[in-house]
Formats: structure tokens, sequence, C-alpha cells
């Protein structure tokens, strides 16, 4: 007997280990979701045997189980939904309305040359040859374009010619209206955040190296929580370190779930996948994916944000791609903007790092070249410093 006490402690061991394990095994398995419908194995959208996007041939089997082909992605975590979700800290974000208002008072304190240059040079007393090239080097340093400073250019002589007298106020005005014009409020700038033929709303975020695409996201994420709106965050940028805890946590300080791998180098198509078809089942408002940098030169990686795109309309239309920008990157800002559009047809700009620059004339240059709108600002560090962009409002902190 006492020759079989090490084996019958070992299975009884063993035993003990497979019941506490039983638990964790039934939540991970809730988590893969499996999909009704038949896929080519050869499907090059999906790719089988990559980490977090593997295609199962067979369905599984058992009861609850489906009947007929279905597939899965494994390493995905799928939070069921908001519930029981643990804040790291208790955060109200601010209404967008009172943002709005703080950042246009920072941007009208910020060092911006544009304005205030514009009106020192239209303000004085004589307006020969000198001052007007004196304005357009102004207007090309502030990264407004050839043709919107010719046009520009054009305007201002023909007004301050009929004008006459040049008051502060008279040219502050003038000023006024024709940026204006050239920053286009007729332009759409809304966010498309409705639910539509019973899925949510989905948005992609892209854009080069070190913008700051995953603190777009969780600050955009404070925006719509703020207008109540239900919201599902997707991390598929799989390939930097820590980036899906990182937003994660911006998830979790306003109560918003995040589906992420837990696989390093996990196919983020089948991570932005997983997201979506998680947004449909919970029923959310909006989910949003952020996605790896990449470098607007880089053939194959443009390819493979492609192919997150076309991967995620399998389920759902992708209402919004929004491209991050920093302003400080000026002309290099549109080439970027020009490529990404071409890929993935970037419907929205957002526009970060605009405070304390001379930066502002990017504005009117991308949307000249693109027709694409910029539709979030954002000039600061904080946690609230995304707003909604505004013409009207941009132009009148520029002029202070």
């Amino acid at each position: 007997m006492n020759d079989f006490l090490p084996l019958i402690l070992s299975i009884v061991a063993a035993l003990a280990v497979v019941g506490a394990l039983i638990p964790v095994l039934m939540k991970t398995r809730r988590n893969i979701k499996q999909y009704p419908g038949t896929r080519d194995a050869n499907d090059p959208e999906i790719p089988a045997g990559q980490p977090g996007g593997t295609l199962l041939d067979e369905p599984p089997t058992g009861p609850g189980t489906a009947a007929g082909p279905t597939e899965t992605f494994s390493g995905v975590d799928v939070p069921d939904d908001a519930a029981g979700l643990e804040k790291i800290t208790t955060d109200t974000p601010l209404p967008v309305a009172g943002r709005l208002v703080r950042l246009r008072e920072r941007l009208s304190r910020s060092n911006n040359a544009l304005g205030k240059g514009l009106l020192t040079l239209l303000s004085g007393d004589r307006i020969d040859e000198n001052v007007w090239d004196e304005v357009e080097e102004t207007l090309l340093m502030a990264d407004l374009g050839t043709e919107p400073t010719l046009q520009l250019m054009d305007a201002l002589r023909a007004r301050v010619k009929v004008l006459g007298t040049r008051s502060p106020d008279q040219v502050r005005e003038l000023l006024r209206e024709e940026l204006v014009k050239l920053v286009d409020p007729t332009m759409d700038r809304t966010l498309a955040t409705d639910r539509h033929d019973g899925k949510p709303a989905v948005m992609m975020v892209v854009g080069v190296n070190g913008v700051g695409k995953t603190t777009t996201v969780g600050k955009l994420a404070r925006v719509l929580v703020a207008e109540d709106k239900d919201v599902l965050l997707g991390a598929a940028d799989t390939f930097r370190a820590a980036a899906a805890e990182q937003l994660a946590t911006w998830g979790q300080r306003v109560g918003v779930p995040t589906v992420k791998s837990d696989v390093d180098g996990a196919d983020p198509a089948s991570v932005a996948y997983e997201a979506v078809k998680a947004g449909i089942d919970q029923e959310v408002d909006v989910v949003m994916i952020d996605t790896a940098g990449r470098l607007q030169n880089k053939t194959g990686l443009m390819d493979e944000l492609g192919k997150v795109k076309r991967v995620v309309e399998k389920l759902a239309t992708v209402d919004e791609v929004l491209l991050v920008l920093d302003a400080t990157t000026g002309q290099n800002g549109l080439n970027q903007a020009r490529v990404f559009s071409e890929v993935v047809q970037v419907t929205g700009i957002v526009l970060t790092k605009l405070d304390g620059t001379a930066k502002g004339g990017i504005v009117v240059a991308i949307q000249k070249s693109l027709g694409v709108p910029v539709k979030l600002i954002g000039l600061g560090e904080g946690a609230d410093d995304l707003a909604p962009f505004d013409a009207e409002s941009f132009v009148d902190a520029l002029l202070n």
C-alpha cells in the first residue's frame, strides 16, 4: 500500500489543479466567440495559423454549439460587457461644450503667429509690396499651403484697397471673414456615432508612429461617454509593447470595456473583427478600433491597414476613419494624409498639438487638398484636451 501512496497523492493533486482551472477555462471558452457561416480556409483576409487569428476548420461540438462550419479567433479577450468593470479612478469626463470653451481660451493665449502677425502687418499706416511679401511669408510659414495662400492674398488685397483707413478692429473683422471662408464652416464635421441597421457605428483611428493614436482613442471615448454613448474599444495595435493595456486603462477610467489579445504580435485584423462582433453582440453604440502606427511610405504596413478595414467590413460598415496628425509636422502631415486616404478612405482629421505653434494653417491645407474635414482638435496632454472642431471658434481664437 505504501508503494502506491505517492502515486495516489499525485493523482489527487492533479485533480485538485484541474478543478481549480475549470472556472478559468470556462471563462476563456466563453470569451472565444463563434460565428456562423462558411469561410474558405485560404481566405487571405484572415490568415490561418497566425497568433490571434487561427481559423478552425471543424466546428466545436457539444451542448449549446451551433451546427455547421464556424470560425473562432483564439487568444482574444472579449469582455462580456462593461458590468463589473473595475475603474482605476472615479472619472467624470467634462461636457463637450465646456471643453470647447477651455480649448478656445488656451488657443487664444498660445503663441500663434498666424493671427497676430497678420493683424500687425495689416494695421500699419502704409501697406506696400514689402508688407504684402511679409503677409505671404507669414501665411506660408503657418502651413496654409500655396493655393490657399494665394487665394487669401487676393482677397485681402482687394478688400484692403476698398477699406482705405484701417483700424485694428476693421482689420480683425476683415481677417476673420476671410479666414472663416478658408476654414470652411460648411464642411460636415459631425462624427458618425449612431447605431444603424441594428449594428454599432464603427470607427478606425489611424496614423503614423508617435502621433498619439491610442491617447486620442482614449480621449475620444471620454467625449462619447460625456454624450451618453455606449462605447467599446478594440486594441488592434498588437505590436507596440503595452499598447493594449494603455488603451484598457483609458477605457477603465470611464467604464468602457476593451477587446484585446493576450498573444504578443497577434493579427490586428482578428482583434478588430472580435471587437466589432462583441460590439454587435452587446448592442453598443460605437466601436472604436485603435491601430498600430505605420509610416505612410511602408507599403506592406499600409496594405495590412487596408486588410484590417476589409476584415471589419465583413461584419459591419466602417463609418469613420479618423487620421491623427501632429500639427507641428506641417506639410509632411499633408503627405501622410494623402497616402492614408488612398488606402483606407479617411473621413476626418484629428489635429493634435495645436497649442503653442504657428501651424494653424495646416487645417486649411489638408481640407483644400483632400476635401476631408478636421473634426477634432487637441491642445494639450490632459484627459479632456480634445474637442470637436468649430471653424468660427478656431478663427476667433487665432485672432484672440
